[in-house]
């Protein structure tokens, strides 16, 4: 038993010395036309959110900005809270150096994140998007005009409870929430949700039509102080 903690507690302030010493990272150029240095890595999988594929996270396409890791992170923690019984799924973000990241136009400088829109089934309950090799690892997924898809509901509050919550840690970090990308005949439901209705004074929602749909994921530019140069 003694044995076992010293060797617990070893692997925990090992990791965390791990995480202390991790540099900050550095964006160069745009979202669409840039590169970043030392990337950070999102957790794979969390107490109420995980990755949309574990090949996707060995293959090294969750990569962001330090600062951009801080937010996300700090946001699925204020979930655990706010909407405890929820659950949450990220998407692509890009690679650890940036570049070009097919097939997206954008999340070139680690300031760009997609998440997956969180779903309920029949029974009211918070499920995870059904993801796999056969719809793309989710983008391919399409709702009908109801927001549905097959069995599943989307859910509009708890995407809102996850925007705040982007939100309030995007300001407690100091970063700036540049667009938010989602469906234009969906962003009016989720206004009209209770927390909803206080999101289009605090970030900015596209109105152009994207050219992807956007209906199962809402992508999200960062705004983060990037080097000058490429």
């Amino acid at each position: 038993m003694k044995k076992t903690l010293i060797l617990t507690l070893i692997i925990f302030f090992g990791c965390q010395l791990a995480y202390a010493e991790k540099k900050s990272s550095t964006c160069y150029g745009t979202t669409k036309d840039g590169r970043l240095e030392n990337g950070w890595q999102l957790p794979s999988s969390g107490k109420n959110f995980e990755a949309y594929s574990s090949l996707g996270v060995i293959l090294g396409r969750n990569y962001v900005h330090s600062k951009v890791y801080e937010v996300v992170v700090a946001a699925y923690k204020t979930l655990e809270s706010s909407a405890p019984e929820k659950v949450f799924v990220y998407g692509e973000s890009g690679f650890k150096e940036g570049g070009r990241f097919r097939p997206h136009k954008t999340h070139a400088n680690g300031l760009s994140v997609d998440f997956f829109v969180p779903v309920v089934n029949q029974a009211g309950g918070s499920v995870k998007l059904p993801i796999s090799p056969l719809n793309k690892f989710g983008y391919s997924i399409e709702f009908n005009q109801n927001a549905q898809y097959n069995d599943l509901a989307l859910d509009f509050e708890a995407m809102a409870k996850h925007l705040l919550a982007i939100k309030q840690a995007a300001d407690a970090h100091s970063v700036g929430i540049g667009v938010v990308i989602f469906d234009n005949s969906f962003q009016e439901k989720l206004f009209a949700t209770p927390t909803g209705k206080k999101l289009p004074e605090l970030m900015r929602f596209s109105v152009k039509q994207p050219w992807v749909r956007h209906d199962e994921h809402y992508h999200i530019d960062f705004e983060v102080k990037c080097a000058v140069g490429r």
